[in-house]
């Protein structure tokens, strides 16, 4: 694609009536990932599908929940964890099991599939 596809930095929040994102469990992330904006950032409309196809392939996401055992292992983390919740950070597209809640895509991932930290999401896409 042409257009860099632009990804809002809001952070989805969680819906109400109860519990209903999950807690990762052992070494595993809760990732969001990041709203496609409407719009390229020169100003063509992006229909729901291809932002659908591009949510999807997202590099980025949202760091929401880690599981208890992430970056625990002090011989591969001898630096520490990677990332902390409330980082937004790279990763594979397609990486993790994926899973939707109320139309909002989550990933699962390991804590070993983080591979950077950003501090702003948007203008970030895949190569």
């Amino acid at each position: 694609m042409s257009e860099a596809i632009q990804y809002s930095s809001e952070v989805p929040e969680e819906p109400t009536g109860g519990k209903q994102l999950p807690d990762p469990s052992g070494f595993r992330l809760l990732i969001a990932l990041p709203e496609v904006e409407e719009t390229t950032e020169g100003g063509l409309f992006i229909p729901g599908e291809r932002r659908d196809a591009e949510s999807v392939a997202s590099i980025v996401g949202f760091v929401i929940k880690a599981g208890p055992d992430a970056y625990a292992d002090k011989e591969r983390f001898p630096n520490g964890p990677w990332c902390e919740e409330g980082d937004w950070i790279v990763m594979r597209a397609y990486s993790g099991t994926r899973l939707r809640i109320h139309g909002k895509e989550f990933r699962i991932i390991n804590d070993d599939s983080v591979e950077a930290v950003v501090d702003d999401p948007r203008g970030v896409v895949r190569a």
